[in-house]
């Protein structure tokens, strides 16, 4: 049993009770590789970069109604206040229905994070369910499950999306709706693949000597040993999901005008490109910037997670 100086660091010595190779407790290992971990990916510059967009997406979309100076879906005036360029008053400009593009490029933050987050506890689940029982249990499961998955695959993405968008109707919800039912097959394709080279290990094999139903031994050992690749492919897939959300929006199948949303911006300003870029190109710089940052912090991940990389 510990003592409560070896399971409770001081102040001046908690590096060393993380980093120690000789942890007192599972609480200490536990936490000791969440730290190694997160050494290791603040080495990686473009990672913390990657991090920082994200963070930067998360606090706009939190503090939007403080940090937008107008109401994105109210105009300034058809008759006054179209087409300004930026300026003290409007920072980005307005656009051809009054709309302060600032105000509405901040709010559209909002739906692009509540996207993603969505489809995120959507589709992790199912993949991850589907690819371990797959797995695990192999034979005719497996045979249905991933024919099934394989039809899913056999469509480009935005194409199966705008299928069901235009079979439910357009709005953001369906968008929505139409993207989870796109985004599991690759979720469950890497829970397999995982499933396949733990089921047969000693340690499982051992605890299912020790009486271990197939459910308990699924939940209790394989989704965890899984949870890691599928988690990096998430956020990898984030921006294909951003870019899917404004596509569908910018084809006005997605969200529906006078909602603040990116796609549906570039596709409103689309026919004043030359002679009023600023419209357009805030929205298509920010659709291009958050999707580099999941890029980025998604291949931060990967180098930290994957069980096969060096750590110092």
């Amino acid at each position: 049993m510990s003592t409560p100086s070896a399971s409770l660091p001081s102040p001046v010595s908690w590096r060393e009770w993380l980093l120690t190779s000789e942890p007192q407790s599972r609480r200490q290992a536990r936490l000791g590789r969440y730290y190694r971990g997160w050494l290791a990916f603040s080495r990686n510059p473009s990672a913390m970069f990657g991090l920082a967009i994200v963070l930067m997406l998360v606090l706009c979309a939190v503090f939007a109604p403080w940090i937008a100076p107008y109401d994105p879906e109210r105009t300034l005036g058809l008759q006054t206040a179209r087409l300004l360029p930026p300026s003290a008053q409007n920072w980005l400009g307005t656009d051809i229905q009054g709309f302060d593009v600032f105000s509405r490029l901040i709010n559209g933050s909002r739906f692009t994070l509540m996207a993603i987050f969505i489809v995120a506890i959507i589709t992790t689940p199912i993949g991850l369910l589907i690819g371990t029982f797959s797995g695990y249990y192999g034979g005719i499961v497996d045979a249905v499950f991933m024919r099934i998955t394989d039809v899913f695959l056999a469509f480009p993405r935005l194409v199966l999306a705008m299928a069901l968008v235009g079979a439910r109707g357009p709005g953001l919800e369906n968008a929505i709706f139409a993207i989870s039912v796109t985004a599991w097959p690759a979720y469950a394709r890497i829970a397999r693949a995982e499933t396949l080279t733990i089921r047969n290990n000693d340690y499982i094999a051992a605890i299912r000597l020790q009486g271990a139903s197939s459910l308990r031994i699924i939940f209790g050992h394989i989704i965890p040993l899984c949870l890691s690749s599928v988690i990096v492919r998430v956020t990898l897939d984030m921006a294909g999901i951003i870019i899917v959300v404004a596509g569908l929006g910018f084809l006005g199948i997605g969200a529906q005008p006078p909602t603040p949303e990116w796609g549906t911006m570039v596709s409103a300003a689309k026919d004043q490109m030359r002679d009023y870029p600023w419209i357009i190109t805030s929205a298509g710089l920010a659709i291009c910037v958050v999707s580099l940052g999941f890029n980025l912090l998604g291949d931060g991940l990967r180098d930290v997670l994957d069980p096969k990389s060096a750590r110092n």
